[in-house]
């Protein structure tokens, strides 16, 4: 399956529309036996703040890249959704969730792109 980059484009432009932060995106390429081949990360303040992201990418992706996500979990409570495009998964934490778990840390072999915060 060839990677759609208009849709990490599009997905970015959505957590970048709603002022999400520390955005980084993973390169899983290079690793071999992964779920994905990119994770897109970024964290958020609040639980609404997660929602709105969450919302702006879904209209972004769609829009942009004809692409919904497959899946998604986490809509319920709003602490860490997590957006399955197939070859694309994203995350969005809040920050002390993002910590907590340090997902970037877990796959510290990959080659990883951080996009400069939109104020």
């Amino acid at each position: 399956m060839k990677i759609n980059n208009n849709l990490i484009e599009s997905i970015v432009e959505g957590i970048q529309e709603k002022k999400g932060h520390n955005i980084r995106i993973a390169d899983l390429n290079e690793i071999h036996d992964t779920i994905c081949k990119y994770l897109v990360i970024c964290d958020a303040n609040s639980p609404s703040h997660v929602s709105a992201i969450y919302d702006s990418i879904c209209e972004f992706s769609i829009k942009k890249a004809q692409e919904k996500p497959h899946a998604v979990d986490g809509l319920r409570n709003c602490l860490w959704v997590a957006m399955d495009y197939g070859d694309v998964i994203v995350h969005v934490f809040l920050k002390e969730n993002r910590d907590f778990y340090d997902i970037d840390h877990l796959w510290e072999d990959a080659k990883f792109t951080d996009l400069p915060d939109i104020d």
